[in-house]
């Protein structure tokens, strides 16, 4: 354990300085190629935030197998977690992962990416070098990203409402945007989150442990290395490692469920290894230290909150000595919650607190397979029949009304 604090902080540094700065994105396949491979129509999108951070949106306008292109097609927004992107939703291929079975079900499927990950790595007016560029986390991606990317859905579709599903992080953006501006509500037909990400109090992942001492309350050194900077970023070496760890028919498989026990209370049951090795394709796929600390942060406080910048800092920006909670009351957006025994980051104890909390949740589903973890819901071979298709069909309903 010892020896792990002291080597972190290496590995980490190690592979920012070790990150080709374009991601290699010439290199590898991208949400949009991978889309086409498999025959669906693909767009890529540009969206320009408020404080000028460039966001690339993928998009899957009709399914090839419906020919549907001239029929009304709903707008669904799909948003990935942190260190991921886009491409978790296409991983599974088309018989499985979530945006191809929306597709296929008539809906018109938009795919985002958060500032900072490899699709998302520009500003009108900074460069990505600059500290102040990496100087957010998901309150930012919340309240400024989701929004600009849900306007700019309704205004190329001309619909007034959009259904949303994203998984854990892509959960917490969700719940922090419709309870700061909860104007947001009246633009989600359904939300749906998968892996719900708000409290920690019971985080049973050895990440917490680990972080905890090191960046879990404002000040200190590791606080001042990791904030406002790149943290874990999509480079060739942990793609090559991840890769040939996670292969198919790999001898060392088992390295590599063991390396996403972060994500589970042991055992590794579910996991797809031939999804799990596209997905490394592109993964990990960068953000902002800042994110990280956020969570790490809400382990040690217990509370769904913003930022802790420390007190001086916290009164000059919330004119209070600790930051303001967020008020999932405020959230009135029709919300299906899907979340699992077996999930290390955001367990069922946890999720209790946030539906305690969520006066207006539509739907508390348990996913009933025990074994079932945070990753699962992206990689996982039983994905499919225990989450996607309820979700698919929890988004019909709203549509035959």
């Amino acid at each position: 354990m010892r020896v792990f604090l002291y080597v972190l902080p290496l590995v980490l540094a190690l592979g920012q300085a070790s990150a080709d700065p374009k991601y290699c994105l010439n290199e590898m396949v991208k949400s949009d190629e991978r889309i086409r491979s498999h025959g669906y129509p693909a767009e890529t999108h540009e969206v320009v935030t408020e404080d000028g951070y460039v966001l690339t949106l993928f998009r899957i306008p009709y399914s090839h197998k419906l020919n549907n292109q001239h029929l009304d097609r709903p707008p669904v927004l799909l948003q990935h977690g942190l260190f991921s992107n886009s491409d978790c939703w296409l991983c599974s291929g088309p018989d499985d992962s979530l945006a191809y079975l929306l597709a296929d079900a008539g809906y018109d499927v938009w795919l985002g990416n958060a500032r900072g990950n490899i699709y998302s790595r520009s500003n009108t007016e900074m460069s990505v070098n600059n500290p102040k560029f990496w100087h957010f986390d998901w309150h930012e991606i919340g309240t400024i990203d989701i929004a600009a990317m849900i306007d700019y859905i309704l205004d190329e579709t001309q619909h007034s409402q959009l259904h949303y599903a994203g998984h854990s992080q892509g959960t917490t953006v969700y719940l922090v945007l419709m309870s700061e501006r909860p104007e947001y509500n009246e633009k989600i037909k359904s939300g749906h989150l998968l892996a719900p990400c708000a409290f920690f109090e019971h985080g049973a992942s050895p990440i917490f442990t680990l972080l905890s001492p090191l960046v879990g309350t404002p000040g200190g050194i590791w606080n001042q290395v990791f904030v406002d900077s790149e943290l874990i970023p999509h480079n060739n070496l942990i793609n090559r490692i991840g890769d040939t760890a996670c292969g198919h028919g790999s001898p060392f498989d088992s390295i590599c469920k063991n390396g996403f026990l972060m994500f589970a209370n042991g055992g590794y049951e579910n996991i797809n290894l031939t999804s799990m090795q596209t997905l490394i394709e592109t993964h990990p796929g960068g953000s902002s230290g800042n994110q990280g600390i956020h969570y790490i942060q809400l382990s040690v406080s217990n509370k769904f909150r913003q930022y802790d910048w420390g007190t001086k800092k916290n009164l000059a920006l919330y004119g209070q000595e600790l930051p303001p909670d967020y008020d999932l009351s405020k959230i009135t957006a029709k919300t299906h919650s899907y979340s699992s025994h077996n999930d290390a980051l955001c367990g069922p104890e946890d999720v209790d607190t946030m539906v305690s909390k969520f006066t207006h949740l539509t739907e508390d589903h348990r996913v009933p397979l025990q074994s079932f973890n945070h990753l699962d819901f992206i990689v996982a071979n039983n994905m499919k029949e225990l989450v996607n298709d309820l979700i698919v069909e929890r988004i019909n309903t709203y549509e035959s009304r």
